[in-house]
């Protein structure tokens, strides 16, 4: 799930409606802090019994109209189907990278959770099938995504909240995890290297020795929502 979210934290950074993440100005301030948050819905969903579930989409759906009703404007049908396209486009990616390949019928799966999710929202213009998503996904990244004064800022926290060495993983696991098309966007260009660390970290999962590796990279201020998680991935 953190694979998933530093995805889309790249992504973010690079949409076209960034500034509605702005509006609070809770996101500049404390983006490892919004990551965790959002990573707690997204836990509340996929981990919940179905009554549970909804209420925390509901939760969401409530949030996004208060904001909303502050600023006096809608956010745009676009810019929400962008967010769940991330979230389809980048749990497969992360499995993939971690686990192993996807089959279609599981990919067709993922596309399903989430356009439930998207129906319960009541979004518009949602695709009806796992390829027209593909369609769209990539019509999408065409049309909404571009780096802006907002995407520099962005990344600038992330390197602030995070250090210096967090922050080159961070940028390493992006560029793993992000489509080609999103790359040229980003404000950095990078030499991967982390592919390798991956696969000690594969075996060190194996061994059931991941936790040490992965507690001593991630900062420990957010430990305690790290260690949430992990009980519900064992629940």
């Amino acid at each position: 799930m953190l694979y998933i979210f530093s995805g889309a934290a790249a992504e973010f950074a690079l949409n076209k409606a960034v500034d509605w993440l702005y509006f609070t100005g809770r996101l500049p301030a404390d983006p490892i802090g919004r990551l965790f948050s959002t990573v707690t819905y997204a836990r509340a969903i996929i981990f919940s019994e179905n009554e549970s579930a909804l209420r925390a989409i509901d939760k969401i759906t409530a949030i996004h109209a208060e904001v909303e009703t502050k600023r006096g404007a809608k956010i745009p049908d676009w810019a929400y189907r962008d967010v769940l396209f991330m979230l389809i486009d980048y749990s497969i990616r992360s499995y993939e990278i971690l686990e192993r390949k996807m089959t279609h019928a599981e990919k067709c799966d993922v596309f399903q959770v989430f356009l439930s999710v998207g129906n319960r929202m009541n979004l518009a213009g949602l695709p009806v099938s796992y390829e027209s998503w593909l369609t769209m996904r990539k019509e999408h990244m065409k049309e909404n995504l571009a780096r802006s004064t907002y995407t520099v800022d962005l990344f600038k926290q992330y390197e602030k909240k995070l250090g210096s060495f967090r922050y080159m993983l961070l940028r390493q696991g992006q560029w793993m995890v992000v489509p080609v098309e999103i790359r040229h966007h980003l404000p950095f260009q990078i030499k991967p290297w982390l592919g390798p660390i991956l696969s000690i970290y594969k075996i060190l999962r194996i061994l059931n020795m991941h936790r040490f590796f992965r507690n001593a990279i991630l900062p420990g201020k957010y430990m305690e929502e790290i260690r949430r998680l992990d009980v519900s991935l064992h629940n």
